[in-house]
């Protein structure tokens, strides 16, 4: 005990009688007796339990959850990956392009959710531009002896030139062999004379949530940087293009790992870092990465042609949600509803229509909206494939000729009398279409419909976002030429006891199917 503990008690003790004092040291005797016999036998057994304890060895056969050291892969991979630099060509902004960054409102948490880290964290402020010879950073990874180097299509934007730096230090020109900017992938070659070490590459299908990845890249600059772990989900979509379908890691990855490779716990490539979710630009452990079994058929295209052959149907199509389910008093939430068709498309030779659901290709259910162009982008031109739709509910079978997709920009095509006379009311006026309406709305003379005369404020119309001088030409899967027609199916489709109504609309040139409550 404390000194002052100890001449407290001595100093108490010295005050008793001869009597007291006898009995006090009786009891400070027995206590020691008894602390030291329980010290005693606390001592045997821990060294007998010690004794016993069975020593822990791994059963023949297995193996530990996680790999305790990924120093050997890091070694083995590290000299195939390399550091991409890029001089942009004059007056050219450097970074991703703004038309690529999904365009949601600021205050939405998808407003960051591309942001790419190739040159910054934000993106690129209108009228702003880069200073001329300025340089980018980014990664990629070498694929084969030969030099074939993958890495992102948004890491070289019209480059002048792109400078290669290999880990050994050696620095090579790159040669662009191709691009393709719809899943962000692309091809670089260099001659450095000599076979390079290059990546084994993987099958992403085998990749499971949960499973150990290591990225490997320059983020920041800092070149040959190693970051591990795990996949956080699968079949990502960020809105960035129509071939949507990332891994999510948790691997910290950074500015300038964009185009990086991706590791499996045995070191094969299964993706290639393309994306982070960063309200500040920093890592915050959500990452995208392009799956290894999407990329590889791409580059293997890029390396023969140069770009990217897709098949092509032709249709503008949208997601069959809860609304649109109720609206066409359908059973399951399953296909993909198709809102316009390009003219002289292989859809529109088929016969297919605005207002069809596409429930399956061939033998392939269309469970969700972008099975559809994936299915569709991986067969080849000229292939016949069977359609089943469902069309004013009937399911028919629609033969089909696959196209090859345009190289170019083109598109997918997307009065007075008041919708109130009993119920149900939307809040639309409407009226028929004319000569002066189509020149003053800049309505096609082919367009068939009813124009948007007026909207009631704060009607269910308003709410689902439909505007003045918007062309409704169908309701439900119906074509409607007048304001009678809306009217009808409009009633119609309370009769029978759905809660909205399906109207295709066009408003800014394009065309989506809108759902739109009844109110009575």
């Amino acid at each position: 005990k404390p000194m002052a503990t100890y001449d407290n008690q001595h100093t108490a003790a010295r005050s008793l009688t001869p009597l007291d004092r006898r009995r006090v040291l009786a009891r400070s005797a027995l206590a020691g007796a008894v602390a030291l016999a329980l010290a005693g036998t606390y001592l045997v057994t821990t060294t007998e339990a010690a004794a016993t304890l069975p020593e822990i060895h791994p059963a023949a056969g297995t193996a530990f959850a996680g790999p305790p050291s990924f120093a050997e892969v890091a070694q083995r991979v590290t000299p195939a990956v390399v550091n991409v630099a890029v001089t942009p060509s004059s007056g050219a902004e450097q970074g991703h392009p703004r038309s690529a960054i999904p365009r949601v409102p600021e205050d939405s948490p998808r407003h960051d959710f591309f942001q790419r880290f190739f040159d910054g964290h934000s993106p690129i402020p209108e009228g702003f531009a880069m200073p001329r010879q300025s340089r980018g950073q980014g990664s990629g990874f070498i694929i084969d002896a030969e030099g074939h180097i993958v890495t992102n299509n948004h890491v070289i934007p019209d480059a002048a030139e792109v400078q290669i730096l290999l880990n050994d230090g050696s620095r090579y020109r790159a040669e662009v062999k191709g691009r393709d900017p719809k899943t962000d992938l692309a091809l670089l070659k260099i001659d450095a004379g000599k076979p390079l070490p290059h990546v084994e590459l993987g099958n992403s299908d085998g990749t499971r949530v949960g499973d150990w990845v290591l990225a490997v890249g320059n983020p920041f600059g800092l070149g040959g940087s190693v970051s591990a772990g795990i996949v956080s989900a699968r079949g990502r979509d960020i809105n960035s293009g129509p071939y949507d379908d990332y891994l999510q890691i948790d691997a910290p990855i950074n500015r300038g790992n964009s185009g990086g490779p991706l590791f499996d716990a045995s070191g094969r490539v299964v993706g290639v870092n393309t994306a982070i979710y960063s309200p500040s630009g920093g890592n915050v452990g959500i990452g995208f990465a392009i799956p290894s079994s999407t990329a590889w058929s791409v580059i293997e295209q890029l390396k023969e042609h140069g770009h990217v052959e897709r098949g092509w149907l032709g249709v503008q199509i949208q997601a069959v949600t809860d609304e649109v389910v109720s609206s066409l008093g359908l059973e399951l939430r399953q296909g993909a509803l198709v809102a316009s068709l390009v003219p002289d498309s292989p859809a529109a030779k088929a016969g297919l229509r605005a207002g069809d659901l596409i429930l399956s290709v061939g033998s392939t259910s269309i469970d969700e909206v972008k099975t559809l162009p994936r299915l569709i982008a991986d067969t080849k031109s000229g292939t016949e494939l069977t359609l089943e739709v469902l069309r004013n509910g009937t399911n028919e079978q629609v033969p089909v000729v696959i196209g090859a997709m345009p190289t170019g920009d083109r598109a997918g095509a997307a009065t007075d009398e008041r919708l109130t006379d009993g119920n149900p009311r939307l809040g639309l006026y409407l009226s028929p279409l004319t000569p002066e309406s189509r020149r003053s709305h800049g309505i096609d003379d082919l367009a068939n419909g009813v124009l948007v005369a007026e909207v009631e404020r704060g009607s269910p119309a308003q709410k689902a976002g439909i505007r003045p001088g918007s062309l409704i030409s169908m309701v439900g899967q119906q074509e409607v030429t007048g304001p009678e027609d809306v009217v009808a199916s409009v009633r119609k489709a309370n009769e029978n006891d759905r809660k909205s109504v399906l109207l295709l609309v066009e408003q800014d040139g394009e065309k989506r199917f809108v759902t739109v409550p009844f109110r009575t």
